[in-house]
């Protein structure tokens, strides 16, 4: 079966997807950093697959540059990546560069259309910072774009992702004109709020998961069952090198992979780390850091800024966001949800371990995210958090992927379903 990714960012749906044995037909992406992450991503599963993975690694350790790896990987696969916004002046030649991978793989029809367009517009913080509440925001009407693809391609089955906020963009009358446009292209839909932590990533992590399928065709949308563990979000860190604030320690792993990293594929015994990055951090922020650990620690209550003493205050602002520093627990069983914010400070985002006073790293932050150790994220530090929060945690979408493919092969048995 085969899919293509519309608004792929760093590709964590798509990965989940291709874990599943999903063949991408085209990836668009605006962004130039996360096309280069799909490519690169693109190259690691081809150079996999061929037996191949010491030029990846070479690449990851510096000892080849990317043109070199890119040239290792067929033209085929890396033209299947599009660095381009989807648009009416850009649509006619996307659907042009699609029907041209499809004739060269000898495909006559898609099966499942994947992606959720860039969700700002819908944020609930978004909006309460916004007097307008966003809805006069363009990237409102991006799943007009989207259902564009819809009607051309006719896919069995697609799936839409989005954050809640979508269901009550516009007094809710946003979301109706996504159902009904979809409804007036051919298709039944259903849509739930699914949360990451039902499928082992250590994160809560709510987002709306629309599935669509073709009108007369018996498909519905599937049941997913819920992991259940008891791992902890220590058991993500505690094989990671101690960092200061400002050090990068790539390469040697501190300890062996541990179950969690294990049994759901976070690591194994031949990963290379990298991307083990820490911003710098000034002595006043380390100094609040230490307090909201403690105060965790020892009272498991988060840190209000109104209790940072006002001389080390740098905001005015103590009646709203009283949360901006916040420890990611590391003794409970999930992380709170990762965010594109993490780009511009980390302070939302205190690495537990008091000895430490940083926030988390990138690979910190992918693995939160349930990005595979072997994943490498092109571009620098901050467009790299920016993909690494944005993104759909490819745990749960290879859970998704793995029930819409029994779905397609009519292994499903039909069950109650439930709607929002």
């Amino acid at each position: 079966m085969n899919f293509i990714d519309l608004f792929a960012g760093a590709g964590g749906l798509s990965e989940g997807f291709i874990r599943q044995g999903f063949e991408p037909i085209a990836h668009i992406e605006m962004d130039r950093y996360a096309s280069l992450t799909l490519k690169t991503r693109a190259a690691f599963h081809y150079l996999k697959e061929h037996e191949k993975l010491e030029i990846y690694h070479a690449y990851l350790r510096g000892e080849i540059d990317q043109s070199k790896l890119y040239s290792e990987v067929d033209a085929k696969v890396l033209n299947t990546i599009m660095n381009m916004e989807i648009s009416d002046s850009t649509i006619e030649e996307i659907f042009r560069t699609i029907d041209d991978n499809l004739k060269e793989k000898g495909i006559s029809s898609i099966d499942v259309l994947i992606g959720g367009p860039p969700c700002q517009a819908y944020s609930l913080v978004g909006r309460a910072r916004d007097p307008y509440k966003k809805e006069n925001d363009p990237r409102n009407y991006l799943y007009q774009q989207y259902v564009k693809f819809l009607e051309k391609y006719e896919p069995k089955l697609f799936l839409f992702e989005n954050v809640p906020g979508i269901l009550t963009a516009g007094k809710g009358h946003l979301f109706e004109d996504v159902k009904r446009i979809m409804d007036e292209s051919g298709y039944s839909i259903e849509a739930k709020v699914l949360d990451a932590s039902s499928f082992g990533v250590l994160q809560k992590r709510k987002r709306v998961i629309l599935v669509g399928w073709k009108k007369g065709i018996n498909l519905f949308y599937p049941e997913f069952n819920e992991i259940s563990h008891n791992f902890l979000v220590n058991d993500l860190l505690s094989d990671l090198p101690v960092l200061n604030p400002g050090e990068t320690k790539d390469y040697h792993y501190h300890s062996s992979p541990n179950q969690y990293l294990m049994d759901f594929g976070i690591r194994d015994e031949n990963d290379i780390l990298v991307q083990h990055i820490s911003r710098s951090h000034n002595s006043r922020d380390r100094e609040i850091y230490k307090s909201a650990i403690k105060k965790w620690n020892t009272e498991k209550k988060r840190l209000k800024y109104t209790d940072v003493p006002e001389g080390e205050r740098t905001h005015k602002n103590v009646t709203s966001f009283l949360d901006r520093f916040k420890v990611v627990a590391g003794d409970i069983g999930y992380s709170h949800t990762m965010v594109a914010h993490i780009a511009k400070d980390g302070h939302y985002y205190i690495h537990p371990d008091i000895n430490q006073l940083r926030s988390l790293s990138v690979r910190e932050a992918a693995r939160i995210q349930s990005f595979p150790d072997n994943f490498y994220f092109e571009g620098p530090r901050t467009a790299v958090f920016t993909q690494i929060g944005n993104a759909v945690p490819p745990l749960m979408a290879e859970n998704i992927a793995k029930e819409i493919s029994l779905l397609l092969q009519g292994k499903l048995p039909r069950q109650i379903e439930l709607t929002i």
